[in-house]
């Protein structure tokens, strides 16, 4: 009885401190669950077209209304996120992990190497993300694949930076120096000592990144440079529907009330994620 009592103390004790988190956390896992059960959860298919019902309100029938082909924009809304949470999670892992390899070589190494990484960073960082990716997929061409390179090469710097950053404070630390006096390796350093240490910090930005990730496929989608006109995709949904604003606004409203939305819940989680990571907040009682 004491246990249960317990455990329920903590659960309340965490669902007050991290409120805004878990609902975050939980809006985004069933986003990403539908989007992943597409198939089965559709209840039509996104691309079947119906002009007798074009522009139908929404309805018990069609719970989003239907565009101006007569496809259903439920069905279309819940296929949409497939695109964009793809090509998100794709750019945000492999910026993560260009980013890392580029940050612990330039901060671990330093020297002329840390140079020359940190001012081609500083570059990057020089143009504005979502004008970079543009610029990347004008030259690679239009396509889902070049705008997931596109995104995860605009942000590589950001995780280059900040894993730099961390990477010169920890070589310092007295279990580094303990290490290396011992014979050990700097791969064994690396490994063993730097990367644990690092992964917090990132994760954590990894989370915020997949908020601007998402924004940025939205975006590029939205003025074409990512998916085929007609697939089911959020941005290319509100691209769509823009100029039927005024006669079905339910076209273009419900793809882009699911981006706000999924944005915000995945800017919640990394608020909750810092916040549970950080030792000075927990200190803290933040």
């Amino acid at each position: 009885m004491r246990a249960q009592t317990n455990m329920r103390s903590r659960i309340g004790a965490a669902w007050r401190r991290y409120d805004i988190a878990l609902a975050g956390s939980c809006v985004f896992g069933f986003v990403l669950l539908v989007t992943i059960l597409a198939s089965v959860v559709a209840p039509y298919d996104p691309m079947a077209r119906n002009i007798k019902n074009r522009f139908a309100p929404p309805s018990p029938e069609y719970a989003f209304g239907t565009d101006q082909l007569g496809r259903d924009v439920f069905s279309r809304v819940i296929h949409g996120g497939r695109p964009i949470l793809g090509a998100s999670f794709t750019a945000v892992v492999c910026a993560l992990a260009a980013g890392t390899i580029i940050g612990v070589a330039a901060g671990y190494l330093g020297g002329w190497l840390d140079t020359v990484l940190m001012r081609l960073m500083d570059i990057m960082l020089s143009f504005p993300s979502i004008l970079l990716a543009i610029l990347i997929v004008a030259t690679l061409g239009v396509g889902l694949l070049n705008v997931t390179v596109a995104i995860g090469f605009s942000m590589a710097p950001v995780f280059a930076r900040l894993t730099r950053s961390i990477v010169i404070t920890l070589v310092h630390e007295e279990y580094v120096a303990a290490a290396r006096s011992l014979g050990a390796t700097d791969r064994h350093i690396v490994w063993q000592h730097i990367l644990p240490n690092l992964m917090p910090p990132i994760i954590v930005q990894a989370s915020a990144m997949l908020a601007v990730a998402v924004g940025a496929a939205s975006a590029l989608n939205f003025i074409g440079l990512g998916v085929e006109p007609g697939t089911p995709d959020w941005g290319m949904m509100v691209a769509e529907g823009q100029r039927l604003i005024f006669d079905a606004p339910h076209v273009p409203l419900f793809p882009g009330l699911v981006i706000t939305v999924t944005v915000l819940s995945v800017n919640y989680m990394g608020d909750g994620l810092r916040d549970h990571l950080d030792p000075k907040l927990r200190r803290q009682g933040v």
